[in-house]
């Protein structure tokens, strides 16, 4: 299942290269489901062009309050699955191989005491003088790991935490709640340790995986999710007497920009990063 909000160059041919392999050639994988999450571009037609089955984030959560971010559209897609195994790959990639795939589902076909596995890899950073080959993931090594360590330090054996590549026994991932924005991933670890324990947990490793890099102005909107996300979870355990941070808003300054400032040459940028949740899936299904 891949959600995608304006990837048009890339989610054809990592639907093509899914069905060639893992469906046509050797039939391992049932469906493969585009979640088009309020795309601006053509995604949804290229994804159903190249043979996924395209579902629309709004149209699955009618009814519901509205939501934004990633976290909810993985929600969505995994209430729209059929498999008793549900693999999730960002749709972003490029030069994608069908081991990122099977690489994920190894562990949950020939080990049934493991129910989630993370996908781990070296992550390029590429730029026009040189490329880093770990450069990449710099959410993760500025942020998640040392938050990790010092407060889930039983996660920090985990070497991407934050990877969108990763695979679940669908009925112990509906037992999750999802994090609407970028704290979805963490969360995720977190509520499994909680739920299932770690030794039902695995990683697998990938190769080298090559995406989208965002600017260094995104990536903090992205950590600062992540870290009220956190946030709650450390509430849950009685570590923060709060449920909430103090604020919702982070506060950015970016360079030039028709509203800088006179003698700083900023523009002061202020975005809401809180985040919210969906209940677990099992929860609706029983109501229902």
């Amino acid at each position: 299942m891949l959600p995608a909000r304006n990837e048009q160059e890339t989610v054809g041919e990592i639907v093509r290269t899914i069905r060639r392999h893992l469906v046509e050639r050797l039939p391992l994988v049932d469906e493969v489901i585009v979640v088009d999450s309020r795309s601006c571009d053509a995604t949804a037609r290229v994804a159903g062009e190249a043979g996924a089955r395209v579902v629309d984030q709004d149209q699955l959560t009618r009814g519901l309050p509205r939501l934004e971010g990633k976290g909810d559209a993985l929600w969505a897609g995994l209430a729209a699955a059929r498999g008793d195994i549900v693999a999730f790959i960002d749709a972003d990639l490029r030069e994608f191989q069908p081991h990122f795939v099977t690489g994920l589902l190894g562990p949950l076909l020939t080990d049934p005491s493991v129910v989630y596995v993370k996908g781990f890899y070296h992550r390029p950073l590429e730029s026009s003088a040189d490329t880093e080959r770990d450069g990449g993931g710099r959410v993760t090594e500025l942020m998640a790991r040392p938050l990790l360590n010092l407060c889930w330090p039983e996660l920090a054996g985990f070497v991407q935490p934050l990877a969108g590549e990763y695979a679940g026994r669908r009925d112990v991932l509906e037992q999750l709640p999802f994090v609407s924005g970028y704290g979805v991933e963490l969360a995720m670890l977190i509520d499994l340790l909680e739920t299932v324990g770690l030794d039902a947990l695995a990683q697998v490793d990938l190769g080298e995986r090559h995406h989208r890099h965002q600017s260094t102005e995104a990536l903090g909107r992205m950590s600062a999710q992540i870290l009220y996300t956190a946030w709650s979870r450390l509430h849950r355990q009685g570590i923060v007497p709060d449920p909430e941070p103090p604020s919702g808003a982070l506060t950015q300054f970016r360079r030039g920009g028709a509203q800088a400032l006179p003698g700083l040459d900023r523009e002061v940028v202020v975005h809401d990063v809180a985040v919210s949740e969906r209940p677990p899936l099992a929860q609706l299904r029983v109501v229902s």
